[in-house]
């Protein structure tokens, strides 16, 4: 592992063995003296490529088996982590394509939600998040 500190290699390690490749600042907070030092060594991480941002607190972790650091997870998974498993829907041609209503492979995917709005890119997929409104 070219280019990382004894540090990076800890934390990394340490989710690697337990399998974590889905983690939380919570779960690597005991390798760090500080958030402030946490802060650093994930912002030089997501710089690396080492680790991929899904939402404020949740992130991945690229595979140290990954070819050139190119992987890719089901974009489902990802979906389903971004919201923790709550309050969204994928729909579109995505869910089509799924249920085996289009034989067409979709290019992005579309999820319904109540919090979030605009475009992603993970990996080699386009998630287009579209904001739905509850109505009394």
């Amino acid at each position: 592992m070219e280019g990382l500190s004894k540090k990076e290699i800890e934390v990394i390690s340490y989710l690697e063995l337990n399998e974590k490749y889905f983690f939380t600042r919570k779960e690597i907070k005991k390798f760090f003296n500080s958030i402030g030092e946490m802060n650093v060594y994930i912002h030089r991480l997501m710089k690396k490529g080492r680790i991929i941002k899904l939402n404020r607190t949740k992130y991945y972790l690229i595979p140290v088996r990954a070819y050139k650091g190119h992987w890719s997870e089901h974009p489902f998974i990802i979906i389903d982590e971004i919201f923790n498993g709550k309050n969204y829907f994928i729909g579109g041609m995505a869910a089509a394509y799924y249920w085996g209503f289009i034989e067409q492979i979709p290019t992005q995917i579309e999820v319904y939600c109540l919090n979030k709005q605009g475009r992603r890119k993970i990996f080699n997929f386009t998630i287009i998040f579209k904001r739905l409104r509850i109505l009394n």
